[in-house]
């Protein structure tokens, strides 16, 4: 495992890193959550991304548990939380970004997760209700109170991360230092054009989610969606939606096999280095529900010399989706 800084900061987290977004929250009550987690740590993984949302709590009620259990130094790995969605409440005053809802927030994913404070914590999505100024002086005196360390967004725009960081500067407080999207082989543009100029100007680092896009990159629903899959779920069905055409699918095959026949490795490993491979991906954020599946992505330790700029080229060729340059 190497390390990369955050963004311009100089916190250092790993390339890889164990996300628990459907993951410890249905798997209360076994061991499974706490070999997955050991196994990313011992694997060097650095960094564990949560959030208040996440199975309404119990994500981070399974992940402190484990931590406690543990005993690892605090020094040796960063969690984090995300708030905005809240944990199930309904109440105005359960979710968003205001003052209020961010501190309570906080305050309960540190008795959550059992830590005395969050190494990263993110606004979970914009919240066009609350008054930019009050968010960001909020994130800023957490850090202040020793609560937080780093504070960043995810699935922002552009425009709000710079807005963030005008109010940052105008009051000299802190600005955001991360940002949490999406990225993969079929949602790029975001991470590649939208971003490209403000990770030169505020030094944006970026943990990204979804490397796999759901499963659909690893090829095995070329051939239909399997009953006990996570896309079945009502909830996501907006993924399903969104990724499982025909046109995606064919792609993919076409990926899969160039892994395959050309280069010896898994369509997913291949996905997994091509998110790896962009300068501006702070940490790929790895998922898994099995230690197979984990222990299997794992792999791509051993396989960073597989995707030269060569395959980087046949790729492109392949997806034929790079994303078109802002007229702007």
């Amino acid at each position: 495992m190497e390390y990369r800084n955050l963004g311009k900061s100089g916190l250092r987290v790993s390339e890889f890193s164990f996300g628990s977004w459907i993951t410890f929250g249905n798997q209360i009550g076994d061991n499974t959550s706490e070999e997955l987690l050991k196994m990313a740590y011992d694997a060097g993984v650095n960094f564990f991304d949560n959030a208040e949302v996440y199975a309404n709590g119990q994500s981070e009620i399974v992940m402190g548990e484990i931590l406690k259990k543990m005993g690892w130094d605090r020094d040796s790995y960063i969690v984090s939380s995300k708030v905005y969605f809240g944990k199930g409440g309904h109440l105005p005053t359960q979710k968003g970004l205001n003052r209020k809802h961010v501190v309570e927030a906080c305050d309960a994913a540190l008795q959550r997760l059992q830590v005395d404070y969050l190494d990263l914590y993110f606004c979970h999505r914009p919240d066009k209700s609350v008054p930019m100024a009050e968010t960001v002086w909020t994130m800023h005196n957490l850090i202040q109170q020793g609560k937080i360390l780093y504070w960043g967004i995810s699935e922002w725009s552009a425009q709000e991360i710079m807005e963030a960081h005008m109010v940052a500067e105008r009051y000299n407080l802190i600005g955001p230092t991360m940002e949490q999207p999406q990225y993969n082989m079929l949602h790029r543009d975001k991470v590649e054009v939208e971003f490209k100029q403000i990770y030169k100007t505020v030094g944006l680092g970026t943990t990204i989610w979804s490397p796999l896009a759901s499963g659909v990159l690893t090829g095995k629903y070329s051939k239909g969606i399997p009953s006990d899959s996570r896309l079945n779920r009502e909830e996501l069905s907006w993924l399903k939606d969104q990724r499982v055409v025909d046109e995606t699918l064919s792609k993919v095959d076409k990926m899969v096999a160039f892994a395959n026949d050309e280069l010896g490795i898994s369509g997913h490993h291949l996905a997994l280095l091509w998110c790896w491979k962009n300068p501006n991906v702070s940490t790929v954020i790895l998922g898994a529900s099995k230690t197979s599946q984990l222990e299997d992505n794992l792999k791509v330790l051993e396989l960073k010399d597989k995707i030269t700029d060569d395959v980087m080229a046949k790729v492109e060729e392949i997806l034929d989706n790079a994303p078109e340059h802002p007229m702007w």
